[in-house]
C-alpha cells in the first residue's frame, strides 16, 4: 500500500509540474485569470457543494430506510459530479446564437434521463439490499 501511495503521489506531483510548465507562456492577464478561477473553485466548493453535500447526506441518512442508504449516496454522488460537469450547457452557457452545431445535442434530455437512471439505481439496489437482508434473516420464510 505504502509503495502505491508513493507512484500515485510521484505521478501527481509529475502532473502538477507538467502543468506548470504548460503555463510558462501564459500573459500575466491570463496567469491572473488562472489565479481567480482557482481560487473561485475552492470557495465554491467549500462555501456552497460541500456544506449542501453534508446536509443532504445527512438527510439521507435520518429519512431513508437502511437499504437504500447506500445506493442513495453511490448516486447522489454520481448525480452531484454529473450536475457539476452539466452546468454550463443546463444554464445555457456556451452556446453561440446561429451556430446550431455548437452545444447541439440535447443536454437537457441527457441529463434527465441520467437523473432518471440514477434513481431507478437506488430504487433497485434497495429493494434488492432489503430483499436479501429479510432472507438472511428468516423473515421471508414461511
Amino acid at each position: 500500500m505504502r509503495a502505491a501511495r508513493v507512484l500515485l503521489g510521484a505521478l501527481g506531483a509529475g502532473l502538477a509540474l507538467w502543468g506548470l510548465w504548460q503555463m510558462r507562456d501564459l500573459t500575466r492577464e491570463q496567469l491572473t485569470s488562472e489565479a481567480f478561477w482557482a481560487v473561485g473553485a475552492v470557495v465554491l466548493h467549500d462555501a456552497v457543494l460541500a456544506p449542501i453535500a453534508v446536509l443532504v447526506g445527512w438527510a439521507g441518512h435520518r429519512l431513508l430506510p437502511g437499504p437504500f442508504r447506500r445506493p442513495a449516496a453511490i448516486a447522489f454522488i454520481v448525480w452531484g459530479t454529473l450536475t457539476v460537469a452539466f452546468f454550463p450547457t443546463l444554464s445555457g452557457q456556451g452556446g453561440k446564437p446561429g451556430n446550431d452545431t455548437v452545444l447541439g445535442l440535447p443536454y437537457v434530455l441527457t441529463w434527465l434521463v441520467m437523473t432518471g437512471v440514477l434513481i431507478a439505481y437506488v430504487v433497485g439496489d434497495g429493494l434488492r439490499r432489503r430483499r436479501s437482508r429479510s432472507v438472511a434473516t428468516g423473515a421471508g420464510a414461511s
